[in-house]
């Protein structure tokens, strides 16, 4: 009996797994299995194609406009990333309070996320916009940016990087501030109540209880937001279309201009293969630093 228990619930265990594999082979496994078979060929989408190995992943060593466009990707994990995090430990740390605003703050702070890209892109260029944007208009109003003097946001390339990344960061940060909030939820408050009792300040209760409590989700919000970052695309390309003179491309945009603008498939099946190595790299460095923290902490 308990052998044709097992079989019957292996079965039916099967049934419920093999239409979602199936699925996830035919959109998912086999894409990629085709892309590393295009990217060693000449692939455009009319014409012939052409096997010619590993060209394709020797070309963008001397690609000008990939190392560019990787530098791009590069700078805006380096200056997005933490923002992300900062912004969103802070606003779970503001929405966790005991107070009756909580649930109000947690659906202001969470709604820009419910938007989509084009809609976020579209307030974050009006709100940039010189003359009649709010940002000028507001800087006009309390007197910081003289009456005759615009700042030109999407045209220069410091001020566009910091539109880009004032934008994602209030569009994206919803989902971080909802995983913080949930690890803060997890704190017992007997460990709030026995540090108050030993004299402990708001201050040293955050830097001594709460932070190294939040370690392992802060080691999840950074991996994502790496990876998010890596992965821009839509808002650059709404706001400044790589702008100004491809200062702020970023590598997915390369990639789709290779694959769809210059018809060199095979190329851009490449990139998209050299980014995801970058990924993979990435989050084993985090996982190995994510080891060593615990190891630490246990010792």
């Amino acid at each position: 009996m308990n052998t044709k228990r097992r079989r019957k619930n292996l079965f039916v265990g099967l049934g419920f797994i093999l239409p979602f594999f199936a699925l996830y082979t035919i959109f998912t496994i086999w894409p990629v299995i085709q892309g590393v078979y295009v990217s060693l060929h000449k692939w455009s989408l009319m014409g012939k194609v052409k096997f010619i190995g590993l060209d394709n992943y020797v070309k963008f060593l001397g690609d000008k406009k990939f190392i560019g466009a990787l530098s791009n990707t590069a700078y805006f994990v380096v200056i997005a990333t933490p923002l992300l995090v900062i912004m969103a430990l802070i606003l779970a740390l503001l929405a966790n309070r005991p107070n009756k605003l909580k649930k109000g703050l947690r659906i202001c702070y969470y709604l820009p996320s419910v938007l989509s890209v084009s809609v976020a892109a579209f307030i974050a260029k009006y709100m940039f916009t010189p003359y009649r944007g709010f940002i000028n208009g507001f800087l006009h109003l309390i007197k910081v940016l003289p009456p005759d003097k615009e700042l030109q946001w999407l045209n220069q390339t410091n001020l566009a990087w910091a539109t880009i990344t004032s934008m994602t960061v209030w569009w994206t940060v919803g989902f971080s501030m909802l995983l913080y909030l949930s690890a803060l939820q997890d704190i017992s408050p007997q460990i709030y109540e026995a540090a108050s009792i030993d004299g402990a300040t708001k201050r040293q209760q955050l830097f001594s209880i709460v932070l190294p409590l939040l370690k392992p989700t802060t080691y999840l919000v950074i991996l994502l937001q790496i990876i998010a970052c890596f992965k821009v695309f839509g808002q650059i390309y709404m706001i400044t279309v790589g702008g100004p003179a491809g200062s702020t491309r970023p590598l997915i945009q390369y990639i789709y201009e290779t694959a769809f603008k210059k018809n060199n498939m095979g190329y851009a099946a490449a990139m998209s293969y050299v980014l995801f190595v970058i990924l993979v790299v990435f989050t084993a460095i985090q996982k190995m630093i994510e080891r060593r923290g615990k190891k630490a902490d246990e010792i």
